[in-house]
């Protein structure tokens, strides 16, 4: 029911009425999915699986309102199905590089405090196409959009609901990989590399911008999680990987100690300080 709402949002106010109308005809009822004010509340981008769904699946449970946010919903099942069982799990539409949508989104819920924003959504990239030889201009462009520039424009559309918030935290997931100061440097994934060393400094640069509003504007890494990205491009590490679920709830304890004294170096989900 939540991914029809995300459509019908985005139609002329005539036609979306309508098509409500329809619905409503059509399946006898519509699900209930609402904001608590007197729950917290959480906005996940990158939402439909790995380590976002685990991070949904670890907030519904413990009884927050749960903004989740995929590319295409309609192939979200394991989020759809968890939109059935929990009435204040909401599914929104979301590219992170459509700035239009983020805006509209942001529109949407501008009365919402929003206590944590988790800059969850990135991706790898191809292999081959960030390996010297056959470095490829686009793959690059991608990379840092979805990994550096979307988690700066989400930061921009949400500030005033964080501000508005009890906890006032905005989180983006990076990584070892993004390290400079380690002796060694695995080879491969040089653009994913990049993106997470861009992101640390982009947070550190939103941070400071929103730090007269009390907002904390963290950097959290979830160390190697068996996820489709890692089994794709690093499957020699997942054997000694841990679970989606375990690393979300790892982070999430690390998002729920932040306070001010947050000092903008990068975490792991066991609450060490990654190299960086």
């Amino acid at each position: 029911m939540n991914r029809i709402v995300c459509i019908l949002r985005r139609l002329p106010v005539t036609q979306s009425l309508a098509a409500f109308a329809l619905l409503i005809v059509a399946t006898g009822g519509a699900h209930g999915a609402s904001i608590d004010a007197d729950r917290p509340t959480v906005l996940i981008t990158g939402s439909n699986r790995g380590i976002g769904l685990a991070f949904v699946q670890h907030y519904v449970a413990e009884g927050w309102n749960v903004l989740a946010t995929a590319r295409t919903p309609s192939r979200a099942d394991e989020l759809n199905a968890l939109a059935e069982e929990y009435e204040h799990l909401l599914i929104e539409q979301l590219d992170v590089t459509d700035n239009e949508r983020i805006g509209e989104l942001a529109a949407a819920y501008a009365g919402t405090p929003i206590d944590v924003l988790i800059n969850n959504a990135g991706i790898y990239g191809g292999a081959e196409e960030q390996t010297l030889g056959s470095l490829d201009s686009r793959t690059f462009h991608d990379v840092m959009a979805v990994n550096v520039l979307a988690p700066m424009k989400m930061a921009e559309a949400f500030a005033d609901q964080v501000a508005a918030s009890g906890q006032k935290k905005i989180v983006s997931i990076t990584s070892g990989a993004g390290s400079v100061s380690r002796e060694t440097v695995s080879t491969g994934g040089a653009y994913y590399g990049i993106s997470k060393t861009a992101l640390n400094m982009a947070m550190r640069k939103v941070g400071a911008e929103l730090a007269d509003r009390g907002i904390v504007v963290a950097l959290v890494a979830p160390g190697p999680t068996v996820t489709d990205m890692l089994e794709t491009n690093r499957p020699s590490l997942v054997p000694r990987a841990n679970t989606s679920e375990d690393t979300a709830a790892g982070m999430a304890a690390v998002i729920e100690g932040l306070d001010e004294s947050y000092d903008g170096r990068p975490l792991s989900f066991d609450g060490s300080t990654v190299a960086w």
